[in-house]
């Protein structure tokens, strides 16, 4: 009994230790279009818009930047070097896709990506440039960066509640296989399941002392868990949402980058005193859980940059007055002029 109750006092770790990984102050990426505003740990970004909007290509580009060493054998990748933990809600996220971008980062670094075309990297992007001789060093680099992007996805809530209850747990473990923490908190689609759990009828799960399941007490419980694994494991939370923005933006709007008015922003006022351009579906309490919002969404217009579609962004918590186009590359994301 004495045993037990001394290993309890001694905790798993010292308090220099504690504060050693609370009080580490991370580097930030000020990737677009998310550079408009200075995010920290403890943030949770909503990522919010239609579909094919490039929500999913902002994560995976940021997961790119995160994974990656600031600099690697004398060549400068200007990355952190830090996990990703990737939580896939909808099941539909293409890790070639990531595996083709990281791919062409590392070789844009190597000056080994000049005038690849896009038939080249469909046909067999991981032979090209085979005969170079910092081929083979790509491919140790590649695999080092893929062993810090921590993929889970998930097909129902309950699933993705015992995840998240047994993720600090799992966060450590890999924590001391890497020598180094998750970063960012990636979470696709969070609303992925909010239409069958809203269609789902409440009831208890095993006996009349558990928690019945229903859709307010699932977004209470996720918001609850996240919220403790903050509190131990700092963090930039980033989570994508679907919406439909209905009939605000015509398809005759001019989508060249504007000012707005102070009438034009006041317009924007309505869940804490703001009016959001689609219809918000998620419960109130995920809404107040998140601390920054942004709206991106495909330009109408039917001009492309370099062959790539063009996107627009608007920060809608902090509501700021000012709109940013971008394009998806597999080298990154980038502002237009």
């Amino acid at each position: 009994m004495a045993a037990d109750l001394g290993g309890w006092i001694k905790g798993d770790e010292s308090a220099k230790e504690m504060l050693g990984r609370v009080l580490t102050e991370r580097p930030f990426l000020l990737l677009p279009p998310l550079h408009r505003v200075p995010l920290r740990v403890g943030n949770v970004v909503e990522i919010v818009g239609p579909s094919h909007s490039a929500k999913t290509d902002i994560l995976i580009q940021a997961a790119i930047s995160c994974i990656l060493p600031n600099d690697w054998n004398g060549v400068h990748y200007g990355g952190l070097e830090h996990l990703v933990m990737f939580f896939d809600l909808d099941c539909r996220f293409d890790i070639l896709r990531l595996s083709q971008s990281l791919k062409d980062r590392i070789m844009e670094a190597n000056g080994s990506r000049t005038n690849v075309s896009q038939e080249q990297h469909d046909v067999d992007l991981s032979n090209y440039n085979s005969k170079e001789p910092h081929a083979e060093y790509d491919k140790e680099l590649f695999a080092a960066c893929m062993r810090r992007f921590l993929y889970v996805h998930c097909y129902d809530s309950l699933e993705f509640l015992a995840t998240l209850k047994t993720l600090h747990y799992q966060l450590q473990k890999e924590r001391e296989r890497h020598g180094v923490g998750v970063h960012f908190l990636m979470i696709d689609s969070i609303g992925a399941f909010h239409w069958f759990d809203r269609a789902s009828t409440s009831f208890p799960l095993g006996g009349d002392k558990r928690k019945s399941l229903s859709l307010q007490s699932v977004s209470e419980t996720v918001v609850q868990e996240i919220r403790k694994l903050l509190m131990v494991q700092p963090m930039l939370v980033l989570a994508t949402k679907a919406a439909n923005l209905g009939n605000r933006y015509s398809t005759n709007e001019n989508m060249t980058p504007r000012k707005w008015s102070s009438q034009n922003a006041s317009d924007l006022k309505t869940i804490s005193g703001q009016k959001l351009p689609y219809r918000e579906y998620m419960p109130s309490v995920w809404q107040s859980f998140v601390t920054h919002r942004i709206l991106v969404r495909a330009s109408d217009a039917d001009g492309k940059h370099q062959n790539h579609p063009i996107y627009i962004s608007e920060w809608l918590l902090p509501s700021l007055s000012l709109l940013d186009k971008f394009i998806v590359e597999d080298a990154g994301v980038f502002i237009i002029s």
